[in-house]
């Protein structure tokens, strides 16, 4: 397909009516309203066809590069502005959940919840109840949303910031010097605040760890010995990276689409991947770019079928007629030979008399070699004038 044709198709494609915009002055108005309603059925979608497994992990990813009036910045990503997405992952990869940062939120009811608190509940609000483990980073993390995530019976893990609201402030760096291969820990409750002095300092909350043992510990050559729940956040954590590494793997956005269609292209490789780790979950064995190339075959063959079912025919017209070509025939072993010299039978037909030494080794017919064996073996019907 041609680059113009392509993006004369793209102009046409819209959920939403733009003629009829909702009003911005509206309180309960939606900055993402054009892509709204694929967004809510993919998500819903996602949900509905996976159960995830017990360890699953909060973050965030950036989208479109380009500018857009919502657009975020997030200095630890690759491609620091852009639309931001939560995202909740399993470790194969799958999106479980997701919402797209629109701009600031209302405020909430009580203080305690802060805009990343509503976040990570509103994520998580379809495992609720099930005893899943949720793996955050700093920027989520506090006491507030452990506690509230304790109550609606899911245990959480991550690094935490230590300056946070509700954070014990005898650990802080101002008010305790440690060095290096220390580990301090803090109990309240069920939550479970760890500081541990490696290079830096490393500050976690955890609710399903047990309290490791305070002191300076170090293995046989002198190094750090990292506690257990150190290495559970390396190993839990990186699900949304893997999951957005994959889908840009064989990314179908191109940077020059505004960001409706940057974002519904994204949503579409997101599609795919979930399909794909279904597909590898259920005892598939193709690779995720084999996975890609068989569904693109499948989709151009079921709309082929479509269109020879309802008998319309859409496109441009084939060059050659509509019925199958003698040479298209598998083994047909219509092949030109050289022999005795003799009338071409195509010549013939048209009224004009010229000899040639070769013929069809099937056919047994004289044709001349340069476009006479063509249109023999191409049209049905004798060829006439």
């Amino acid at each position: 397909m041609a680059r113009d044709r392509l993006f004369h198709i793209l102009r046409f494609l819209h959920f939403e009516d733009n003629d009829n915009p909702p009003s911005r002055d509206d309180p309960d108005y939606d900055k993402l309203w054009k892509i709204r309603k694929i967004f809510d059925i993919l998500s819903n979608k996602f949900c509905e066809m996976y159960n995830p497994t017990e360890h699953l992990a909060v973050d965030e990813v950036i989208v479109y590069k380009r500018r857009v009036i919502f657009r975020q910045y997030i200095p630890k990503e690759r491609k620091r502005f852009g639309i931001k997405i939560y995202k909740l992952c399993h470790s194969l990869g799958y999106t479980y959940d997701m919402s797209v940062y629109s701009g600031k939120q209302r405020q909430h009811a009580t203080a305690e919840i802060t805009a990343t608190h509503g976040t990570v509940l509103q994520v998580i609000r379809r495992v609720e109840g099930l005893g899943h483990k949720v793996f955050t980073d700093n920027y989520f993390t506090s006491p507030a949303l452990f506690d509230d995530l304790f109550q609606r019976k899911i245990n959480a893990y991550g690094t935490v910031r230590h300056d946070r609201r509700g954070m014990p402030r005898d650990s802080g760096p101002k008010s305790l010097k440690m060095k290096r291969e220390d580990i301090l820990t803090r109990v309240r409750g069920n939550l479970r605040a760890v500081r541990w002095k490696d290079r830096r300092d490393v500050y976690v909350l955890t609710n399903m760890h047990s309290p490791p043992v305070e002191g300076n510990f170090t293995d046989d050559s002198g190094n750090a010995i990292k506690p257990r729940v150190v290495e559970d956040y390396n190993a839990y954590m990186g699900f949304v990276d893997k999951s957005d590494r994959m889908v840009n793997s064989y990314g179908i956005a191109r940077r020059t689409w505004k960001w409706t269609m940057k974002l519904f292209f994204h949503l579409t490789d997101m599609t795919i991947l979930n399909a794909f780790i279904i597909h590898k979950s259920s005892g598939g064995k193709m690779a995720h770019k084999s996975f890609r190339e068989v569904l693109v075959r499948d989709l151009i063959l079921s709309h082929e079928e479509n269109v020879t079912a309802s008998g319309v025919s859409r496109g441009r017209p084939s060059p050659f007629p509509s019925q199958l070509s003698r040479l298209e025939v598998k083994h047909s072993q219509h092949w030109p030979s050289k022999g005795k010299q003799r009338r071409c039978r195509v010549c013939s037909l048209k009224k004009q008399t010229r000899s040639t030494l070769y013929f069809c080794n099937k056919c047994d017919v004289g044709l001349c070699i340069v476009s006479c064996f063509e249109k023999w073996h191409k049209t049905c019907e004798p060829v006439s004038r």
